[in-house]
């Protein structure tokens, strides 16, 4: 078989690979970056941009081993980037830009707390902030978690406990 023809047929195996992997875990990278981001315009960016970046160059081995872990992984990592990145950038919206009033005082109050959360949870550790989206976005068990992530309960217990209490240290603006 010459090169070229088995170069084709690579490639060829190669997108039916990221296409059956699109679309066996789209929903779960959308659900982790809602997650994470708390905006759905944002879980779609990063969706989008964890399979351009895989469409544009050779499939990584840990996508073909295990790609629900991978692309989980993936989408926490660009969800926190792009939290991180909101935070630094101060951007105004149309509403702040015409004075539009919210409707209640308490619709602000609970913005500002989920904004508050994601910026605390993009502050955390990367296996911290795993631990807690797996746990409190995906609602996986402790049992669920810890045979995810080759490690007994009772030390995803632990690393939850912790986790919780790193979360409020943040939230309430103690040094960690």
């Amino acid at each position: 078989m010459p090169a070229v023809t088995l170069s084709r047929e690579i490639s060829r195996e190669l997108d039916r690979e990221l296409e059956r992997a699109f679309r066996d875990h789209y929903q779960l990278v959308y659900r982790t970056a809602y997650g994470v981001t708390g905006n759905p315009e944002d879980a779609e960016d990063v969706l989008q941009t964890i399979f351009l970046r895989l469409a544009r160059r050779e499939a990584p081995p840990d996508l073909t081993t295990n790609p629900k872990a991978y692309l989980y992984r993936a989408a926490v990592n660009v969800s926190l980037n792009i939290v991180r990145k909101r935070k630094r950038d101060v951007l105004t919206t149309e509403d702040h830009c015409f004075g539009a009033a919210k409707d209640t005082a308490e619709a602000e109050s609970m913005e500002e707390l989920h904004r508050r959360l994601y910026e605390a949870i993009a502050d955390l550790d990367l296996e911290v902030a795993q631990l807690l989206i797996l746990r409190y976005v995906h609602n996986y068990t402790d049992s669920e978690i810890a045979a995810l992530l080759g490690k007994s309960r009772g030390v995803i217990a632990v690393r939850l406990y912790r986790a919780r209490a790193r979360l409020r240290r943040v939230m309430l603006g103690e040094r960690l």
